[in-house]
């Protein structure tokens, strides 16, 4: 409980907003990086269900961009063992260190230090995951624009993230009255987390869509509200036009 009051205290003060992006992540996770997990185990929904999906088989080469704590690839199971490398980057030094003591037993896993817009293995991968990362990342087309140039052809994206629609989406789609659409992004903001509704689109424009879930979850600690997100999963398609490099 002490802990979680911790986090808490720290998600009430929010980010900084002095600084470069990876001071400002230092200065605000720093100081809960230990308990992050604990704190959004239940905030941060779709992450399994993402890698159920998933399912990349046994040889995959993957890479996860803002992979935070390591976290999100235990939710691989008995899967991620058997994958031939996984290259997590975060820019985040405090979460990357939990990340490294999560993973010191699973020599197939490798963790970058750096920005994810423009960080890339230098042989393709068959997979990229972005797990409640992309709302982080300021240039967070860049980070997409990177995830599409480092997949080989027929390689699979995977994104989970909070989700805040356009005003009028396709017929079908999920759908937000304006005043809900303004609270969750101030919700956010001083959190330096920026849902924007022009994810979803884009995703669509660069990849083709194999999957996607437009959902909603509880929060802990206020049970009366329930936080939008959505899950894609996108294969990028031989002879699809190159986004800027």
């Amino acid at each position: 409980m002490l802990s979680e009051a911790r986090v808490l205290l720290q998600l009430l003060r929010g980010q900084p907003r002095g600084g470069s992006h990876a001071q400002r992540l230092e200065a605000f996770y720093g100081p809960q990086a230990r308990h992050y997990d604990r704190s959004r185990e239940r905030l941060l929904h779709g992450r399994r269900e993402l890698m159920e999906l998933l399912a990349p088989p046994p040889g995959t080469r993957l890479a996860e961009l803002g992979g935070g704590t390591g976290r999100n690839l235990e939710f691989l199971g008995e899967r991620l063992a058997a994958l031939e490398t996984v290259w997590l980057v975060d820019l985040c030094a405090p979460l990357l260190n939990e990340a490294r003591r999560r993973t010191a037993a699973r020599p197939n896993v490798r963790l970058i230090e750096a920005d994810a817009t423009v960080s890339r293995p230098k042989a393709p991968v068959q997979a990229v995951l972005l797990c409640y990362s992309l709302t982080m990342i300021p240039d967070w087309f860049r980070a997409v624009d990177n995830a599409w140039h480092m997949l080989e052809p027929g390689g699979l994206i995977g994104v989970v993230d909070f989700h805040v629609p356009r005003r009028d989406p396709p017929q079908g789609r999920a759908r937000q009255a304006a005043l809900a659409r303004a609270f969750w992004r101030t919700w956010f903001d001083r959190d330096g987390v920026f849902p924007s509704p022009d994810h979803l689109p884009y995703l669509e424009a660069r990849f083709r869509t194999r999957v996607l879930l437009e959902r909603s979850g509880t929060i802990p600690w206020l049970p009366l509200l329930r936080m939008p997100w959505y899950l894609f999963i996108g294969v990028k398609a031989p002879g699809d036009p190159a986004p800027p490099r």
